[in-house]
C-alpha cells in the first residue's frame, strides 16, 4: 500500500508540534521535511533545530528533502537533528556516488531527487545506493504549483527501469498530489506520497479526516489497480 508522508512546509507553522502529534496519531507514515537554502531553489525553509525539536513528538521516520547546494556538507548535521530519510538534488552536488554512499554507510536511506527537467539517465548508475528516487512533478521551491503533466511518463520510465534491473528502489512523487493527480503516479507506480495543501492541509477538514479521507482513496484505486 502507497505510503502517505504530510509536507510539513504546508503545515501551521504557528501549531507545528501540534501537527505533528495529530498526524501521527491518524496513522500518517512518514514525515517529509523540506529544506531549502534560498541559491538551489528561490525559498527558505526549515531547519535542523526544528527537526531535532519535532523529533521528540513522532517516532515516525523523518524524510529530510534536501534542496541545497552541496548537500553533503550538511548530510552529518541533519542525521545528528533526526533525519532517517534523506533525498539530495543530482545537479546540487558533483560527488553523487560519494554522497549517496555516505548516507547508506551512516544507515539512512538514501534518496536522490530529479527536477521536472531532470533525466531519469543521470541517475541510472548510482541506483545500485539508492533506496528511494523522489519525482518532483512540480518545479521545487513553492506549495500550491500546478502537476507537471509530462511526470506520470518518468514515473512509468523509471518504474520500468527498476523492475527490468532488479531493484529494491520506491519511488516518492512530490508536488500537487491530491486526488485529481493520484491515481495516474499509482499506476504508474509511485508508492511513497508526499502529500500538501492538495490534500492534507485544507481549511474545510480536520487533520486527522483528511487522513482517513485520503487513506480510503488511495486503498480504493489500489485495490481496482490489482483487480
Amino acid at each position: 500500500m502507497a505510503l502517505i508522508g504530510p509536507s510539513l512546509m504546508c503545515a501551521d507553522m504557528g501549531n507545528l508540534q501540534e501537527s505533528v502529534v495529530r498526524l501521527d496519531q491518524a496513522g500518517v507514515d512518514f514525515f517529509h521535511l523540506d529544506i531549502m537554502d534560498g541559491k538551489f531553489v528561490p525559498n527558505f525553509t526549515m531547519g535542523p533545530d526544528m527537526i531535532r525539536r519535532l523529533r521528540e513528538f513522532t517516532t515516525k521516520p523523518f524524510d529530510v528533502h534536501l534542496m541545497v547546494e552541496k548537500p553533503e556538507d550538511y548530510v552529518d548535521l541533519f542525521i545528528e537533528s533526526g533525519a532517517d530519510m534523506i533525498s539530495i538534488h543530482t545537479e546540487a552536488t558533483d560527488h553523487l556516488q560519494r554522497s549517496l554512499q555516505k548516507l547508506k554507510d551512516k544507515g539512512i536511506k538514501a534518496g536522490v531527487a530529479l527536477n521536472p527537467a531532470t533525466p531519469f539517465a543521470d541517475i541510472e548508475f548510482v541506483l545500485d545506493v539508492v533506496d528511494y528516487v523522489t519525482v518532483m512533478t512540480v518545479n521545487p521551491g513553492f506549495a500550491g504549483q500546478k502537476f507537471v503533466p509530462l511526470m506520470n511518463k518518468k514515473i512509468k520510465k523509471l518504474s520500468d527501469l527498476i523492475q527490468e534491473e532488479g531493484y529494491d528502489i520506491e519511488i516518492q512523487v512530490d508536488g500537487n498530489i491530491g486526488y485529481q493527480t493520484i491515481p495516474d503516479v499509482l499506476h504508474n507506480g509511485a508508492s511513497m506520497l508526499v502529500c500538501g495543501t492538495s490534500c492534507l492541509f485544507r481549511p474545510d477538514i480536520t487533520l486527522e479526516d483528511a487522513v482517513v479521507k485520503l487513506r480510503g482513496f488511495i486503498e480504493e484505486h489500489q485495490l481496482e489497480k490489482n483487480v
